[in-house]
Order: structure tokens, then C-alpha cells, then sequence
């Protein structure tokens, strides 16, 4: 084993992975760049993350290479950044990359001036040169050649690329509208309709998802399709919401034994997936499944959102309250060993039925992939039973007891690496998800989860002292200023916190972090937000991020939040800017949905008018209950069962024995009434004021 770097004295895992390689990493700061300058050498910037599997290849093949590691120290400073606790350095140097190779991916590495300015950059480099891809000791000389004898030509670019980086992060408002139109001409059908028909262009009408291998979850985008039936009573796309998440949840890229999805499967059937598990994307899909199962009541949604709810407590929940980031795709240096089954050895795992299970997982002799079996099914387990002629009770019983033996079996392998950070953000997306489960479904153990989660974030995230959020927490320690992302999801959850305790506090203190994220992250047209905050200069161009990819963008989440708390609050202006963010994007919302899938839902809701439900009594909370067994995305719920002067909606509201539910819009209501069944009646057919 080599000296080990400066990285052994971080505590992000995927650092310290690199550690003791013989590359003279530096963290990102001020003592490499520094370094770069005063010695006069090009810096490397290389980004990944724990989970990532070609980080590992090019680790082992490049950075744990003595010859290679030669190279590297001798021509260039090196920095290791773990984009997971750096979203904001990833994203510039994601965005650099891009411009001038038109790729992205990681590992992602860059190269920049010794004053810090990008100006070339790629992906995996192999050890030797293949096609459409030269060796990575190659790559290293002819750079250092090309800064020596062509250096001016270097800096050019560099200084083209960080103006065509400044140009491209202008957001460009699509033309002048009025504020007071309704939602129906301002966010009209006409676009909800292109929107919902973009979105079936590129569906996968046979195997379900969007697009071609490689499939990602695309949650937002099911999420649109399950509005669209709601409020439309489309059944065209109902059926492709319900096809994607059942193809995903029977595929491979849900682990069948353990529960929990995997980040994206690398074929088009979902069979074969990226082994990686996120934190985030298990969020994400919760929330797509309670949503599909408040339309539905389909059982086979209820077990695959309890498996995966006890996958995240078993492998990914820390005794503080808080949910690790992520569990990597490689065990013992190869991808997907410790979920994959041999047939004998799955045989003798389950016993007596192994035949039938054999059947239902589509485990095969000579194996399903790559000489071994990745567990997935193709029938549902009602439609299993009937081929093999099995009560439906049996049928569950028998895969049950499976599950549990080979999970029993699967607990002694060597387990993959887990990234144990704890971050901001992708806990409040678990939270928000854990919450409407617990709602939905009834279950205070759920409810519970969630709060101590809540509670953990709002103790350890926030430095009192410095008066500063925070991004990531690992050995009692949080790190990096908070970024857009982590504010909006936190705001988000406390929104729906409420709906769970009643409690004044939890939308007080969303209104209040929402106050410190307008005063922090505010762009300079005061409209979208930068995804850093103010005092955060580390990055040569502030960004304003719009896209919602793998998770959604903080700023189409900052305007479901400032619309609703607009709402709440009678805050006019926070409601005419989410309004504004929406129509600044929504040229790029029609044509490009599933790249802006949060914003159209949004679209979407505020298309249909926001309807305001006030709950008020002494045992609002339970009288409240049953109101959310059913979907109705486009509402805000404020409950009252003390009397308070700090929330608007609940103003001249007296608190009474019997509980009573208000149901308005725009603060016009209808005449109160008694019974969840009427104010959801009135709910749905808009019954109120105009």
C-alpha cells in the first residue's frame, strides 16, 4: 500500500477510496489552486462518486498505477472532488465538459489553467488507447506538450469557454404576460395537452419508461401521466404510467430479495440494471407509487413500497434519524456480485418450490446474465399463482418465505460498499416521500420515521453560529454551505410535516427558510434562484439550474413551494414569482417535458387552480385522516386545532369541539363542512367561490 495523500483526512468515502493512491491528490481548496499558480502547472479536476462504477475501473487501471501516478504528479496538480458533496463544482465542470465535447458522465475530469479556468475535459480514459478513445498516460503528454509550446492557444480557449459559460447561464424570460390572468389562460389546456403528447411520443408503449436503453426511472414525467388521467380522465395515460412502474418494479433494476431500486437499468426490458442504490431515487419512486396507489389500490404497489421502505431502513438508516447516500453497485471489485444467484445455490436456497420459483424469478440453468442470474419476474404473483394453480394466499406465502431465506443467504456475502455521508437534500426528498406514504397508507411507524428524520436535519444541518444551513453530515460534523437543492426539498417537506402534526411551527419555519433562501440565492432579475448562495465564490459562474434530472431542479421545487406557502401566508409576491419562474420556462416545458418533468407537474396543478382546504377544530389532525387516502395533487392543507394569529389561511377560524373543513380558493370559501367525504367532494368538482 502507498503513502497515503492528502485525501486520508476527508471524510467523504469516496475519497478517502483514493487515498492511498500513489496520485498526489489534493481536496478542492485553496492550497492546490494555489499550488497551480505559484508553480505554473495545468490542474486536473477529477469528479465522481462513491457508487460509480467506471470511477472504480479508472481508479484501478490509471490512479492506482505507479508509472501512470509519475505522470500526473510530475506535470500537473490533482484534485479529487466527490460531486456529491460538491454539486455546484460538478455541475460547472459538468457544464464546461459538455460545451466542449458535448458528452457527460463520470468520472468526469477536466483540466484547467493554473489560474483555475477550464478548457478540456472527458470521461473514462483506459490505460491503452481503443477506438474513439486515447490512452490516458497519452492524453497526460500531449497536454503537458501542448502548455508548453502552445499555451496562448490553451488560454484563448480557456477564456472563450468560461464566456460561452457565462452567456449560456442567462435565463432568457419568454416575453411579458399578466399576473392577473386566471390559471386557465395563463397555464392553459393547450400546452397541458402538448405537454401530455411530447411525453407519449417517446414512450415505450411495449416494456413502459421513456426513450431507449439506457431507461432511468423518469418519475416526474409518470407523475404528469397519473395528473393528466386524474384531471382529464385519460386512461391512455394512466395505462403507460402503470406500465412504466410495474414493468420497473417486476425488472431487475428493483432487487427482488431486498427491495429498493437501482439507479437505471442498462437494457430497455429493466432487467439488467446499474447496481447502484440512491437514496434519492428510492425517494423519488415512493412517491410516484403512493400516487399511482391512491389512484388504483393496487396491492402489488403496496408490497413493493413496503419492501422498499424496509430496504432503506435496514441498509441505509443511520441510528441518528438521518439516511445514508448510497450503496455502491461493485462487492468485491465486480459489478452486481452480491445480488446475483447461481441455480443450484438458488435451489437450495428456497427448497421445496424451487422449481416454481425458478419460474417466477426467471432463474435459468446456464443463467439470465452473464453466466448467473439477476432475479426478476414476469408475471405478477396473482398471475403466477394461477399458472401453477396455487391459492393466491399460497402464492404470496411461498415467494414470502423466499425472499426471506435468500435475503438470510444474501446478508453473509460481502456486502457493497456503503457511502455513508449523510446529505441535506436527498433526506428531505426521503421525508417528503415517507410522509405521503404514511398518510396514504396509515402507518405511524412511517410517520414517525419521518419526523425523527425532520428533526435530525433541523438539529445537525443548521450552524447557529454562523447562522449558515449546511450540505452533507458525517461523524458528527456537517460540511459545505447548503445548496438550492437542500433549502427547496427541506421547504418542501416541512409543507407537507404540517399536514402530519398540526403544528404552526413546521410551516413557520418553511415560510422563514424560504425568506433565507430568497435573501441567499436570489438571481439578479430577483426570479429564479442561483444554486449557490451568495457568499459562495469558489465557482468561476454562478448557476442557475433549471433542469430536473436525476432529481429535481431546487428551483421547480422552489416554486411549488413559494406558490403554496403564498398561499398559506397571503404573500401575493411570492405567488406572482413562482408564476413567473413557470412562464419563463415554459417554451422548454412543452418540448422538452421529460428533461423539465417537476416544472410540468406544476404546470399542470396550477392549470387546474390551487385549492385551498382549511381544517379547523380540536382533533383536526385525526378528523383529517381520511383526505388523503384520495389524490388530489392540486390542494393546500393547512390544519388548525390551536388558535393562532401567525398563519392567514387559519385567520378568524374558531376552534371548536366539532372539526370543520373550509374548502376555497383565492380566500373565497364555500360554507363549512363536517365530514372528509364532503370537503373532498367539493374538492374535486372545484365547489367554491370564483
Amino acid at each position: 500500500m502507498h503513502t497515503p495523500n492528502r485525501l486520508v483526512k476527508e471524510s467523504s468515502p469516496y475519497l478517502l477510496q483514493h487515498a492511498y493512491n500513489p496520485v498526489d491528490w489534493y481536496p478542492w481548496g485553496d492550497e492546490a489552486l494555489q499550488k497551480a499558480r505559484e508553480e505554473d502547472k495545468l490542474l486536473l479536476v477529477s469528479i465522481g462518486y462513491s457508487a460509480c462504477h467506471w470511477c472504480h475501473v479508472m481508479e484501478k487501471e490509471s490512479f492506482e498505477d505507479p508509472a501512470t501516478a509519475l505522470l500526473m504528479n510530475r506535470y500537473f496538480v490533482c484534485i479529487k472532488v466527490d460531486r456529491e458533496e460538491r454539486p455546484d463544482l460538478d455541475h460547472f465542470f459538468m457544464d464546461a465538459l459538455q460545451s466542449v465535447s458535448g458528452q457527460g458522465g463520470w468520472p468526469l475530469n477536466m483540466f484547467l489553467t493554473p489560474d483555475g479556468k477550464p478548457f478540456y475535459g472527458g470521461t473514462y480514459f483506459p490505460p491503452q488507447s481503443i477506438p474513439q478513445r486515447i490512452a490516458w498516460k497519452e492524453l497526460l503528454v500531449q497536454l503537458q506538450d501542448a502548455f508548453v509550446k502552445r499555451r496562448a492557444e490553451i488560454e484563448t480557449q480557456a477564456n472563450n469557454l468560461l464566456e460561452h459559460l457565462q452567456k449560456a447561464n442567462k435565463v432568457v424570460m419568454s416575453g411579458a404576460f399578466d399576473l392577473a390572468l386566471p390559471a386557465s389562460e395563463m397555464f392553459p389546456n393547450l400546452q397541458v395537452e402538448k405537454i401530455f403528447h411530447q411525453l407519449m411520443s417517446i414512450a415505450d408503449r411495449v416494456d413502459g419508461g421513456f426513450g431507449h436503453a439506457p431507461k432511468f426511472p423518469q418519475t416526474f414525467s409518470i407523475q404528469y401521466l397519473l395528473r393528466y388521467h386524474h384531471f382529464f380522465n385519460n386512461n391512455e395515460s394512466l395505462e403507460q404510467a402503470m406500465l412504466s412502474l410495474k414493468k420497473m418494479m417486476r425488472g431487475g433494476i428493483y432487487d427482488h430479495v431486498g427491495g429498493g431500486f437501482c439507479r437505471y437499468a442498462t437494457d430497455g426490458q429493466w432487467k439488467v440494471p446499474h447496481f447502484e442504490k440512491m437514496a434519492y431515487d428510492n425517494a423519488l419512486l415512493l412517491l410516484a407509487m403512493t400516487e399511482a396507489f391512491q389512484l388504483t389500490q393496487d396491492a402489488e404497489i403496496r408490497v413493493n413500497l413496503e419492501e422498499t421502505i424496509d430496504f432503506l431502513k435496514r441498509e441505509l438508516l443511520d441510528q441518528s434519524g438521518g439516511f445514508y447516500a448510497a450503496l455502491d453497485a461493485d462487492s468485491e471489485g465486480v459489478e452486481g456480485k452480491y445480488y446475483i444467484w447461481n441455480k443450484d445455490e438458488f435451489d437450495a436456497m428456497v427448497g421445496e418450490h424451487a422449481h416454481i420459483l425458478g419460474d417466477y424469478f426467471s432463474v435459468e440453468a446456464s443463467g439470465n446474465w452473464e453466466h448467473s442470474n439477476i432475479l426478476y419476474t414476469k408475471l405478477s404473483a396473482n398471475e403466477w399463482a394461477k399458472k401453477h394453480q396455487l391459492l393466491i394466499d399460497q402464492a404470496h406465502e411461498i415467494i414470502s418465505r423466499a425472499k426471506q431465506q435468500l435475503l438470510k443467504t444474501r446478508s453473509g456475502r460481502v456486502r457493497p460498499v456503503l457511502d455513508d455521508k449523510i446529505i441535506l437534500g436527498w433526506n428531505a426528498l426521503l421525508a417528503t416521500a415517507l410522509l405521503q406514504a404514511a398518510k396514504v397508507f396509515q402507518r405511524s411507524d412511517w410517520k414517525e420515521l419521518a419526523v425523527k428524520n425532520i428533526s435530525f436535519l433541523l438539529h445537525s444541518f443548521f450552524d447557529s453560529g454562523k447562522g449558515q444551513w449546511k450540505h452533507t453530515f458525517k461523524n458528527d460534523v456537517a460540511k459545505f454551505p447548503a445548496f438550492l437543492d437542500d433549502l427547496a426539498y427541506l421547504i418542501q417537506s416541512l409543507i407537507l410535516l404540517h399536514e402530519s402534526t398540526a403544528s404552526s411551527k413546521d410551516l413557520l419555519l418553511a415560510f422563514e427558510i424560504s425568506q433565507y433562501v430568497i435573501d441567499h440565492f436570489s438571481d439578479d432579475e430577483k426570479v429564479y434562484f442561483y444554486f449557490s448562495p451568495k457568499d459562495q465564490n469558489e465557482v468561476m459562474v454562478r448557476k442557475v439550474d433549471l433542469y430536473d434530472g436525476a432529481i429535481p431542479s431546487g428551483n421547480s421545487v422552489m416554486a411549488w413551494n413559494l406558490y403554496r406557502l403564498g398561499i398559506i401566508f397571503d404573500q401575493s409576491n411570492w405567488k406572482n414569482r413562482a408564476l413567473m419562474m413557470l412562464k419563463g420556462v415554459e417554451p422548454l416545458i412543452v418540448k422538452y417535458p421529460s428533461s423539465f418533468g417537476k416544472w410540468a407537474n406544476v404546470y399542470l396543478e396550477l392549470n387546474q387552480g390551487i385549492g385551498e382546504l382549511v381544517v379547523v377544530g380540536k382533533h383536526a389532525l385525526a378528523a383529517s385522516i381520511g383526505l388523503f387516502q384520495c389524490f388530489v395533487p392540486n390542494k393546500v392543507v393547512v390544519i388548525g386545532e390551536e388558535q393562532t394569529d401567525q398563519i392567514p389561511l387559519l385567520n378568524n377560524r374558531p376552534v371548536l369541539e366539532q372539526t370543520q373543513f373550509h374548502v376555497c380558493q383565492n380566500y373565497a370559501c364555500s360554507p363549512p363542512v363536517y365530514a372528509v367525504e364532503d370537503a373532498l367532494k367539493l374538492l374535486l368538482t372545484k365547489s367554491f367561490p370564483v
